[in-house]
Order: C-alpha cells, then structure tokens, then sequence
C-alpha cells in the first residue's frame, strides 16, 4: 500500500488533483478537469485525469461514490495520517511504560 501511495504523490498533477480536493471536497470529473484549467492552465484531457485518479483511489487517497449519473471523488488523508504516524509519532515497544 505505501508503494502505491509514494507513486500516487510523486506525480505533479495528481498532487494537484488532491490540492483541489482539499480546497472543495466532493467533485465530479468534469469540476475537476474545468479546475485544473482555470487554476492551473493544465491542459489534461479527461481520460488523464480519470486514470490520475485511479492511481490516487488505489493508493487510498481518493474514494469515489455514485449519486445518480454522477461519480464524486472525495479526498482520503488516512494513508498520510498513517505515514506520519509511522515516522514521526512511532509507537513505543510493548511492554515499555
């Protein structure tokens, strides 16, 4: 899950993808590509952005509901919140008091 989340990051547009979905959770495809355009001048055809978040939705990051006709990505930070668990709050051993 980890390797999946660090490729998920470690392109520039899906961690655009995901700067949007902190800014306005809860957006179809379409806000997202007109977003990525009027903000950022990316000009990403709507198949690169689906396949971006199919990359952040099997990192964990993205999770998708349906409502009706349409599809909303939400945004996920438990995966985040587990990494910076792991280095930065670790557990202590058990049996320590």
């Amino acid at each position: 899950m980890e390797e999946e989340l660090f490729k998920a990051l470690a392109d520039a547009n899906r961690r655009r993808i995901l700067d949007e979905l902190v800014e306005r959770d809860g957006q179809t495809l379409f806000e997202i590509c007109a977003r990525l355009v009027s903000k950022h001048q990316l000009g990403l055809t709507r198949q690169a952005v689906s396949q971006h978040l199919a990359v952040l939705e099997a990192a964990g990051l993205v999770r998708s509901r349906r409502e009706g006709r349409y599809k909303f990505h939400d945004l996920d930070t438990r995966p985040l919140e587990h990494i910076v668990t792991r280095w930065l709050r670790p557990q202590p051993p058990e049996g320590t008091p």
